[in-house]
């Protein structure tokens, strides 16, 4: 396998020296970034830490600095500074390269870094171990296990942090204190075969359907690691609403998580494992490849980036990431079906910011929401501002995950909203997890499994054949 050089901070600030030299310090990252509004520390902001990073370039500051280290690790990577920067700086990049650096140092406290340290080289790079340790978070709580450790406030004896993760856990399968029920649990799952259209039409005069597209389109569904090891459901639901609109999902055997985490712990070398693995999964075909988690989207979208220097993969990688797409800009590229309505029920929708701005897909996502009719959608205030989830972020840095999770919750209690519709695993575990600690009743869900149900209701899928 070829190897490539792994990118140093040095190398990234040289290559964007000229963007580096064009911001004009004008500030506007300041209010865009939840940590430097939750701290006031200027440390704490994009400006700030570009200063960090600099210094340490330049030799002014060891990398091994305590606070180097403390305030890149502070940084929740949600780049909505990018966004925000008129000289169009890439900061993503130069975040992981911050943390490529420190890890290179290897001066990580020890603690939750070293465990996370550990966990990714041993086990999130190994594909059965994987399996294995998400089978078991299965078993913690689907057996009640979970639930009774929260209720009994056990979990709370131990640590709030242990707490809070074991809530993490439980809300991946919590909806106002239930399961979520699939339409396999309702009696009604039946898929689409392949090259064959649901018979039935929708019902609801107010949702007139676009019509049976075309069949044989050809799509290849990236599962997730987390998705498929804690929401199966999300990748179930994703692949009966692409079949419903005429894409044959197929989901490639030898696929392995994203690389998110490495790439963001500063684990470069881990995210271009996998990354190669991916790619070599996937293929080299036209075929979309489609994610329905905007954290993984948008680190599947980057891998030209991350292989920019591996001669044997770079055009592979470039082929790779074109072809990404969220579960909401396929439907919007190729034009989907309306469902017919699911109730009264306040629903409001918070934007991944991965989805938002790694793929900038948050729009299309929101589609999916708007193809439901009489859905009693409520904006919500800063839907683009970060929940504090970031990954594991809100366990390696509880404390200010909170601040910024609080702000979030605040704005979704205020749009009066029972159901909150967010495109990420990861988001939807943080927000459920701090809703129901708060006492919030707040049902946390994808926005295709919204649109999955409203396909249901409206007879798109069909009846006939046994259920799976």
């Amino acid at each position: 396998m070829a190897s490539a050089q792994p990118s140093s901070l040095a190398t990234v600030l040289a290559s964007e020296e000229e963007k580096l030299l064009a911001c004009v310090h004008c500030g506007l990252c300041l209010e865009a970034c939840p940590t430097y509004v939750a701290t006031g520390d200027e440390n704490d902001s994009p400006r700030g830490r570009l200063y960090l990073m600099r210094a340490v370039e330049e030799g002014r500051l060891a990398v091994q600095s305590p606070a180097f280290e403390s305030h890149i690790d502070r940084c929740l990577g949600c780049r909505a500074c990018e966004a925000a920067c008129p000289a169009g700086v890439e900061y993503g990049q130069l975040l992981e390269a911050s943390r490529a650096e420190i890890s290179r140092a290897q001066r990580r406290p020890g603690g939750a870094y070293g465990l996370l340290r550990f966990v990714l080289r041993r086990i999130w790079l190994k594909p059965k171990r994987l399996r294995a340790s998400f089978t078991l978070a299965r078993f913690i709580r689907d057996s009640g296990l979970a639930k009774l450790m929260l209720r009994t406030q056990l979990a709370r004896s131990i640590s709030t942090e242990f707490e809070f993760a074991l809530t993490l856990l439980d809300s991946s399968s919590l909806v106002n204190g239930e399961s979520y029920r699939t339409p396999a649990s309702r009696g009604s799952d039946r898929v689409p075969a392949a090259g064959r259209m649901p018979a039935n039409r929708p019902q609801d005069a107010s949702a007139p359907d676009i019509g049976a597209p075309d069949v044989g389109s050809s799509v290849l569904l990236f599962k997730a690691c987390v998705t498929e090891g804690l929401f199966q459901r999300v990748n179930e639901a994703t692949a009966r609403v692409l079949e419903a609109n005429g894409c044959q999902a197929q989901a490639p055997s030898g696929q392995v998580c994203c690389g998110a985490l490495h790439a963001h712990a500063g684990e470069l070398d881990g995210a271009r494992t996998l990354a190669r693995q991916n790619i070599d999964a996937f293929g080299d075909s036209d075929a979309p490849i489609i994610t329905n988690a905007g954290g993984c989207g948008a680190m599947l979208a980057s891998y030209s980036h991350l292989l920019e220097d591996d001669e044997k993969y770079k055009a592979r990688a470039r082929n790779f990431s074109a072809r990404v797409r969220d579960i909401g800009q396929q439907l919007e590229a190729i034009g989907f079906r309306n469902g017919a309505a699911i109730g009264p029920e306040r629903t409001t929708y918070d934007a991944s910011c991965h989805l938002l701005h790694g793929q900038h897909g948050s729009a299309a996502s929101l589609q999916m929401l708007w193809a439901i009719p009489k859905l009693n959608l409520a904006l919500l205030k800063d839907t683009d501002v970060c929940c504090g989830g970031a990954g594991v972020y809100n366990l390696l840095e509880p404390e200010l995950s909170e601040q910024v999770l609080a702000e979030k919750l605040k704005n979704i209690q205020a749009s009066g909203a029972t159901v909150l519709a967010t495109g990420n695993a990861g988001c939807h575990m943080q927000i459920a997890a701090g809703a129901r600690l708060a006492g919030l009743s707040l049902r946390v869900c994808h926005p295709v499994e919204l649109l999955d149900e409203s396909y249901e209701r409206a007879g798109l899928y069909a009846e006939s054949g046994p259920h799976h």
